[in-house]
């Protein structure tokens, strides 16, 4: 009787008290515009959320991709299983999302002006400001850099340039694209925000480019693994991105390959249903290890390269119905190469090999 009285109310509180109530109490979050340098002067936003309670030695800087901003990282829609932030702030890391430039809270130069590189150089700035304590009054003393798609050539690029993030997220990427899938996308789904309903009003310049009506379903996700309202979600909070960004994130980070310039630990992770990178034209996504073997040549020793293959999972694995493994996986990884406190950590003996 006492059982059944105990799991009664435990049933009672979990119907009575909000799930957001319970993620609010995972993290304080504040938002910052960070001053940055670069072809003009900008401000790049981002929200530094800190785990409650937690020592926030340890944060992560995600960069969101083409024609996404932060809520593609901090998304609205069941944050108990799609928002990555939560995630890692439960697990113990602060998190720093930005706005890519151009898009969000963040300055929008003329796309024209708004590279990769450029992004790249803006993410750098961030990332000393956590460092120096500018951001939240914190002095971090390890960074994560973590990417999607846009945002992992950023992130090559950034880490390749600058060797300042202790480690490396990249997914939705890998080195062999398809490119027939790449083309169609750019023919048939972008075209100008100027036209779009959504940013009609806004002014943007002919190089900011986003989605049309109806085309992300079938871009960014695997039919079994969608959910609707997570794509409808994604529509309403859409984003922009330059054409200029993708001209030397494709060239450079990828093509070239930027990558054997980062010194430090790198995640690589991928869907396996991602359309842009995996199947006969592109990369071997049948598993983890058939991953890692492709792509280790385009990274040194130092970066001792982890892989990791969602089953299921389009191009966005955070919106994937089942990407709480790969969110696990995240944070596997990153406790195993950095950890959120203070102490050094000392990677697997197996882990460089």
């Amino acid at each position: 009787m006492r059982v059944r009285l105990v799991l009664g109310l435990a049933a009672l509180l979990a119907v009575c008290v909000p799930s957001g109530a319970a993620q609010a109490a995972a993290a304080s979050c504040q938002g910052a515009d960070v001053p940055v340098t670069g072809v003009v002067p900008a401000t790049m936003h981002g929200t530094l959320c800190v785990p409650t309670g937690g020592t926030a030695d340890t944060a992560m800087v995600l960069v969101p991709g083409a024609t996404y901003n932060h809520t593609y990282w901090d998304f609205p829609y069941q944050p108990e299983t799609y928002n990555f932030r939560q995630a890692m702030n439960r697990a113990g890391y602060a998190t720093f999302v930005v706005d890519r430039l151009g898009t969000g809270a963040s300055s929008r130069p003329p796309s024209a002006l708004v590279t990769a590189s450029v992004q790249a150089g803006a993410v750098h700035q961030v990332i000393q400001a956590l460092r120096g304590g500018r951001i939240g009054g914190t002095d971090f003393r390890k960074v994560i850099l973590g990417g999607h798609s846009l945002g992992s050539l950023i992130s090559v690029i950034e880490a390749g340039t600058y060797n300042d993030a202790d480690a490396v997220v990249l997914t939705g990427i890998t080195h062999r694209i398809v490119a027939p899938e790449v083309v169609d996308i750019f023919t048939s789904s972008f075209y100008p925000a100027a036209l779009d309903p959504a940013f009609a009003a806004k002014a943007y310049d002919p190089g900011y480019l986003t989605t049309r009506p109806g085309t992300r379903g079938p871009d960014f996700y695997a039919p079994a693994t969608t959910d609707p309202a997570v794509l409808a979600t994604d529509e309403a909070t859409k984003d922009v991105f330059s054409t200029a960004e993708a001209v030397d994130g494709l060239g450079v980070a990828d093509l070239l390959p930027y990558s054997r310039q980062i010194q430090h630990p790198v995640l690589l992770a991928v869907g396996d249903q991602d359309h842009f990178f995996c199947g006969s034209l592109g990369s071997n996504c049948a598993s983890s290890a058939a991953l890692k073997a492709q792509e280790d040549p385009y990274f040194v020793s130092a970066a001792c390269l982890s892989t990791y293959v969602q089953p299921g999972a389009g191009h966005d694995l955070n919106l994937a119905t089942n990407t709480a493994p790969y969110q696990r996986a995240v944070r596997q990884w990153a406790d195993a190469f950095v950890g959120a406190g203070p102490e050094p950590i000392t990677p697997p003996a197996k882990a460089c090999v």
